[in-house]
């Protein structure tokens, strides 16, 4: 960028000025909080989170400086719920993702069930990693396998499970041939997110705040400002 197309230190001054207003903003939205899912705290979120990428654009465009913290943009995050008020059905949407860290681990587990089950003995499905894993996921639960992983000689990758609401149940048959096509954000009552990506995120953080003015450390500790996550 040239130096005629950089913006002017009072630009970048009254960026700041408008995430402390942003700020403001989004905290009193949370102190007036109708429910948990207020349409004027997602408003005041999307404000700030507005707010905070241009000034921090400009900041770096200005003086090649980043701030500590990112806000996720409203595509990185759920719209507003609408659902029924009261929804008569649910349905729950799980993912797990694993790696297969120990394939013999997972052959041996498969080969015990199998040589168990007097109808399969001797069928050698459990010879193959798909085959083995066919067995294993017929054999045990998926919540079961989750917390046995390990000695199914699987690794835990990254995980979630959104519960959605619905008028009425689905008629038995009804979403089997596309289980997941219906999954509308806007009928995400919540949703619960497992990642390394969290961990790596909280072990930074100490490091993080041994290096920044304490001004911007009180605002990355403040509770009422859970969005802003130190990975900068």
């Amino acid at each position: 960028m040239s130096d005629a197309a950089q913006p002017t230190a009072a630009e970048v001054r009254a960026a700041a000025e408008a995430v402390k207003t942003a700020l403001d903003r989004h905290l009193a939205a949370v102190e007036r909080r109708t429910g948990e899912d207020d349409p004027a705290v997602y408003e005041a979120f999307n404000e700030l989170a507005a707010a905070a990428e241009v000034y921090d654009e400009l900041l770096y465009d200005r003086y090649d400086e980043v701030t500590p913290f990112e806000i996720p943009g409203a595509e990185d995050s759920l719209p507003p719920y609408e659902g029924p008020e009261e929804p008569n059905a649910l349905s729950v949407l799980i993912r797990r993702d694993y790696a297969v860290a120990e394939p013999q681990r997972l052959l041996a587990q498969a080969q015990r069930v199998e040589a168990a089950d007097e109808e399969n003995g001797g069928a050698g499905i459990s010879g193959t990693v798909h085959g083995a894993l066919g067995i294993l996921f017929g054999e045990f639960e998926a919540d079961e396998i989750a917390s046995r992983h390990k000695e199914f000689g699987l690794e835990e990758g990254d995980s979630t499970l959104w519960v959605l609401a619905a008028d009425e149940p689905a008629d038995a048959g009804e979403w089997l041939e596309a289980p997941f096509d219906q999954a509308d954000p806007q009928r995400v009552v919540c949703r619960f997110d497992v990642s390394a990506v969290f961990d790596e995120l909280e072990d930074g953080d100490e490091d993080l705040e041994d290096d920044i003015e304490d001004g911007i450390e009180d605002v990355i500790e403040d509770d009422d400002l859970e969005p802003l996550d130190a990975d900068r």
